[in-house]
């Protein structure tokens, strides 16, 4: 019997530590578009709660274009990744990336940008968190309205900068629902002009918006929507260029990122209003514990997971980042 109880005993110690080994032993990548991003910062700080907690390693890579993302997959396999998260720089790299998964034997789910296939339409079998692109933009065109109407101005006499990058999905779906929502307040479609960007950057948004704001020389009050922070901070940028009040621009952003919180931090208001805070937390830490899972127990995530924002001004932005777990 001693003997017997003897082995059962080892025996169990020899699977837990089988369980720890293998706990240990899992790696999963984290791709993202742009890291240098304050946004995929903190994607990556969240995943790397996730690891912590868990005890896997987080691989994290960076690939700002397609090439780039072929060799950080291949490289996630050369590490002996079990799965990976992407932010994908061009959704339209799905097929690619789906196929560059399966021959390095990866699980893959998307975060942020939602994979598309060769005719455009969402590649539903890959697990994806993203945001509600729709209804956060709405939530701009709803706090520009009532701040429009606030300040008691006649939309007739506005003019909207629409700081667009057409070429995201994403950026289409939040810049059309914050106008659609403006023009059914009685903005009138005629005031809104469209400003290409080049890139998602505050600099590409500023030179796109200068070339409006030069063109409309005869408009003085504006307001302004885009895919992110980065982008309608460019637009009141290039409004102070031109000499454009402060309190004639309306400029609600998309994130929260901390360019967005300095704004709000100068001792005078600028024309940057307000921001929809979308949290990282959620798309860092639960993407990275759902490929946990899906790794570590064969339990898969959700093939969809879609997130929403609030609505932080200059006087509560600091309870809204609390609320959402920034803090």
């Amino acid at each position: 019997m001693g003997i017997l109880k003897t082995a059962i005993l080892a025996g169990t110690v020899a699977v837990f530590a089988a369980t720890s080994v293998f706990a240990a032993d899992i790696k999963i990548g984290f791709i993202v578009k742009q890291p240098e991003e304050p946004w995929f910062q903190d994607e990556w700080k969240f995943a790397d709660v996730a690891a912590k907690e868990k005890g896997f390693t987080l691989v994290k890579i960076g690939a700002e274009d397609g090439e780039k993302v072929q060799s950080a997959i291949d490289n996630l396999g050369a590490q002996g990744v079990q799965g990976f998260i992407i932010c994908t720089p061009d959704v339209k790299l799905g097929p690619g990336i789906v196929a560059k998964a399966a021959a390095n034997d990866l699980k893959l789910m998307t975060v942020d940008d939602r994979l598309v296939n060769a005719d455009g339409t969402p590649m539903e079998d890959v697990a994806h968190m993203g945001i509600s692109a729709t209804k956060i933009g709405e939530a701009v065109g709803q706090t520009i309205a009532a701040e429009i109407k606030k300040r008691g101005w006649s939309p007739s006499e506005v003019g909207a900068i629409r700081v667009s990058y057409d070429q995201l999905p994403t950026a289409v779906d939040r810049v059309d629902g914050a106008l659609s929502v403006l023009k059914a307040a009685g903005f009138p479609e005629a005031n809104i002009f469209d400003a290409p960007q080049t890139k998602t950057d505050t600099e590409a948004a500023l030179n796109a918006a200068t070339v409006v704001l030069n063109k409309h020389a005869n408009i003085k009050k504006w307001v302004a929507v885009g895919l992110n922070d980065e982008a309608v901070l460019g637009a009141v940028r290039a409004t102070e260029s031109v000499g454009i009040a402060a309190d004639s621009v309306i400029g609600v952003g998309i994130g929260g990122a901390e360019s967005a919180i300095n704004e709000f931090k100068k001792a005078d208001a600028t024309g940057f209003f307000g921001t929809v805070i979308i949290s990282p937390k959620r798309h860092g830490y639960e993407t990275a514990l759902n490929m946990y899972e899906w790794v570590a127990n064969d339990k898969q995530p959700e093939k969809l997971i879609l997130t929403a924002g609030q609505v932080a001004l200059r006087d509560n932005y600091e309870a809204v980042r609390k609320d959402l777990g920034i803090e």
